[in-house]
């Protein structure tokens, strides 16, 4: 094999890529625990509460999430146990199930997210000038919508009423 192969620099953009995220998920998986949360819930909580009406079609976070259905619905029963969030039947479609943030989980996320702005602060976007952080996001989302088109699933659809549980 030749061993320049390893100098190649789509190698180490990936290997770059998987390192940092490895060093973020660990200090951000500390803090949530701090706070009585997984990081699976802590991105469910998350995208729900920045979805139209603090919900989405358990489909769409699923698609949001990268987990399979039925890991959106262990997640789901699990938080919705958890008094974070409940589930909503759709008035459309009698197949398909909202999944809402309660006001308990709102106030969950008011908690962490400090702590959570702080690591991101200090680790990652305190790292950048301002200008090199635009292109970051920039390639992050192409690359991201290449590898991952579902997600954004549900995150512009307009709410389907008001939540409530």
């Amino acid at each position: 094999m030749d061993q320049n192969v390893f100098d190649d620099p789509r190698i180490t953009a990936v290997g770059l890529l998987v390192e940092a995220h490895a060093g973020l998920s660990a200090r951000f998986a500390e803090q949530f625990e701090e706070h009585g949360l997984s990081p699976v819930e802590f991105e469910v909580l998350t995208r729900l509460a920045r979805s139209p009406g603090n919900q989405l079609r358990m489909t769409d976070l699923a698609a949001q999430t990268s987990l399979s259905t039925s890991g959106v619905t262990r997640v789901v029963d699990r938080m919705e146990r958890g008094g974070l969030l409940c589930r909503r039947a759709c008035p459309n479609d009698r197949r398909s199930s909202y999944a809402v943030v309660t006001q308990t989980g709102l106030e969950r996320l008011d908690e962490t997210l400090p702590g959570h702005l702080r690591i991101i602060e200090q680790w990652f976007t305190g790292q950048l000038e301002p200008a090199a952080l635009a292109n970051l996001l920039e390639g992050l989302r192409r690359v991201r919508d290449a590898v991952h088109p579902g997600a954004t699933a549900g995150s512009t659809d307009p709410a389907h009423g008001t939540p409530h549980c």
